[in-house]
């Protein structure tokens, strides 16, 4: 998720002669009204471009953007209050006296993403997410107490260890377990703690034991879930076309000037879709250029999604594991999880989940979040996938703590996070889906 060469975009099929011929006068004003041309680094274009200059298309949410002749992404126009955000101040509380009436706590936080009355730019999964009450209100103003140790780190080892495999026999295993709805997170046909993990929540689900060195049952499970671990596909016109941005920052006061914190490249977007490592899905279409549509590359298939109805949530913070449970007790499904450190601890004890939303925005304040750099104000990050929740929240119980995605998928169960559980986007959108609010989550040592 962090590729930032800027992505050669087919734009043939967005822009004609025409489209060009029939568009208004571009963003002339770079005051505080009106629109501005925002570059993909977060800048204001300091100059009108000429219309030979470049091509004109709009992306997903309606808005111009401009494109030079190579099909690189210059600028998008946006409204001028919203690379301007003063006007938010009422939403967007910074002093104490605010953040407490709005039920925001600013005492004993680590992290958090979208807090209890903050912005959420969402999809929603067909659930109702109730107002906050007083009662809860006052709820969140008392924070439990922090932990102050986090759990010794746990490594675990399935009864058959799984011994040197071919990297195709490794991505055959990864792909059966994540059909399973046991991930191993990024599929990239290396074995490590998250396949071991996911073998042994295998077991323990299914009461079955894997032999992991056994090709012939693997490549049998895989036939009876749905066929081969690899498969080919098309790339499509709206692969190639996108939007995406050219780099990702680092400074959350750029990545709040960005217009969405959109995917880097067709590559990255199809990494994500297929829940391989980018690096792997390049190593496996060698001097591909993703951006052409038609083009025909070796992919994953990772199968449907799990569904089911999730009534507990186990976080375990010494394996780095979060363990899905029905109504009966039935484990359904477990990913690999970042879940704190010890600078930032999780939580203790046991939580619910208030809302889920997809594809939120992000509120960063340093007087409730930890601190990002040299960022000391209120900064309001726009969604996509690269976003510092990825395109999941899971709000909990305990004011600014959450369940939520990555922009960084291959790190996951490897680092640490700022207190919150951390999945793969696509791991988080599907346990969000088997998920509705009320739902517990306990945090385990």
């Amino acid at each position: 998720m962090t590729h930032t060469t800027k992505p050669r975009l087919l734009i043939a099929t967005l822009l004609t002669s025409a489209v060009l011929a029939s568009q208004p006068a571009l963003a002339q004003n770079y005051g505080y009204r009106d629109t501005l041309l925002v570059t993909p680094q977060g800048d204001i274009l300091d100059y009108v471009p000429e219309r030979g200059e470049v091509e004109i298309g709009y992306d997903r949410l309606g808005r111009r953007v401009l494109f030079d002749h190579r099909g690189n992404l210059i600028a998008t126009e946006v409204p001028a209050e919203t690379y301007f955000p003063q006007n938010n101040a009422r939403e967007y509380p910074t002093d104490n006296q605010q953040l407490s009436n709005q039920g925001w706590n600013d005492d004993n936080v680590v992290t958090g993403g979208v807090p209890p009355q903050g912005r959420v730019d969402s999809q929603p999964l067909d659930q109702v997410y109730p107002d906050i009450s007083d009662e809860q209100r006052q709820v969140y103003e008392e924070p439990a107490p922090m932990a102050t140790d986090q759990a010794t780190p746990r490594t675990v080892t399935p009864e058959i260890p799984v011994g040197k495999l071919a990297r195709a026999e490794a991505t055959a295993l990864q792909v059966f377990l994540d059909r399973e709805g046991i991930s191993p997170g990024v599929i990239d046909g290396k074995i490590g703690q998250n396949v071991n993990k996911a073998i042994v929540a295998w077991e323990q689900m299914t009461g079955e034991k894997l032999d992991p060195n056994n090709a012939d049952e693997i490549l049998e499970r895989l036939r009876l879930s749905g066929g081969l671990a690899f498969m080919s596909y098309t790339i499509t016109a709206g692969d190639a076309a996108g939007p995406y941005v050219a780099e990702i920052p680092t400074d959350y006061s750029q990545k709040a000037m960005l217009p969405s914190l959109a995917f880097t490249s067709t590559a990255e977007m199809l990494a994500e879709k297929f829940h391989m490592d980018e690096d792997y899905l390049r190593e496996l279409n060698p001097g591909v250029d993703f951006t052409i549509p038609g083009t025909i590359i070796k992919v994953i298939d990772p199968g449907a999604a799990k569904k089911g109805q999730v009534a507990r949530i186990v976080a375990d913070k010494g394996l780095k594991q979060v363990f899905a449970y029905n109504d009966a007790g039935g484990l359904i499904a477990a990913y690999p999880a970042s879940i704190g450190s010890t600078d930032t601890p999780s939580p203790s004890g046991t939580v619910t989940v208030d809302r889920i939303a997809l594809n939120p925005g992000y509120t960063y304040n340093p007087k409730i979040n930890f601190q990002q750099g040299g960022n000391d104000k209120v900064l309001n990050i726009p969604p996509g996938p690269n976003g510092p929740v990825g395109v999941v929240w899971m709000a909990l119980s305990k004011p600014t703590y959450g369940i939520h995605g990555t922009p960084d998928p291959s790190k996951i169960g490897r680092t640490q996070s700022h207190g919150c559980i951390r999945l793969t986007n696509w791991d988080a959108t599907e346990l969000a889906k088997m998920s509705k609010p009320g739902v517990t989550v306990e945090f385990v040592d």
